[in-house]
């Protein structure tokens, strides 16, 4: 049994195919969505599908998508493996509800704090009884990155690189060890402050650049960054 997976997020938007619950691609999409999910389709033919958007996505995604598979969108009238507790639920996410489905499967019976890294970050904390918490959002790496270009009269727009010093020693080396490291920080702060109230409890970090931002972690925090996707694979599985 083939599954589609589509998520629409603000930076990136991407597929992936599951089958029999196993990942076995996963591929980056540009602009010409309708053409590239119709390839797909064609060409692994997967008998099931799930749309994870946080974007106003055209609808013609959900007819192609529905015409070929038995299809799910993804929102908060959704069934799921969690509970949320949070004040209004149909303000959640799906990328949020997505990353809380794949903790509880792959971790259960845990306290899990997902730390998902894309155009925010967002922290997402269920508990062992598998309630949704909820958590917080903070500017991603590229908005912050941007936001000093366009929030100031001369600082450049950076690309990200992962070679940089602690010390800079021109503009762009400060700025690159100031927001990478500011990120690390603030994360590991977030970590820490959980602890206090929490004490043991699990941390997976997710999204494109989890697994650099792995290495200047002193936490011992576990890197998935297709765990969206299998949150996704594992909803789609609930609901179709």
């Amino acid at each position: 049994m083939k599954t589609l997976c589509v998520d629409l997020g603000n930076t990136r938007m991407k597929a992936a195919l599951f089958e029999d619950g196993q990942l076995i691609n996963s591929s980056i999409l540009n602009n010409d969505l309708i053409e590239q999910i119709q390839e797909l389709i064609n060409i692994y033919k997967p008998e099931k599908s799930i749309l994870s958007s946080v974007i106003h996505h055209d609808k013609k995604i959900e007819e192609i998508l529905s015409a070929s598979t038995a299809f799910h969108l993804l929102g908060h009238q959704s069934k799921l493996n969690f509970t949320l507790a949070v004040g209004k639920p149909d303000t959640m996410g799906a990328d949020r509800l997505a990353l809380a489905a794949a903790v509880v499967h792959f971790h259960p019976k845990k306290n899990n704090l997902v730390i998902g890294l894309g155009s925010c970050i967002t922290y997402n904390f269920i508990n062992s009884a598998g309630v949704f918490l909820g958590g917080s959002i903070s500017p991603g790496l590229e908005m912050r990155l941007k936001s000093l270009k366009d929030y100031t009269a001369l600082l450049p727009l950076v690309e990200k690189e992962w070679s940089f010093p602690l010390i800079g020693y021109d503009t762009k080396t400060n700025i690159l060890s100031g927001v990478i490291w500011g990120m690390a920080k603030e994360i590991e702060g977030i970590v820490a402050a959980y602890s206090e109230k929490y004490g043991n409890f699990n941390v997976v970090l997710t999204g494109g650049d989890c697994t650099y931002f792995e290495r200047l972690l002193k936490n011992k925090i576990f890197a998935d960054p297709d765990l969206l996707f299998k949150g996704l694979y594992a909803i789609s599985e609930t609901n179709n």
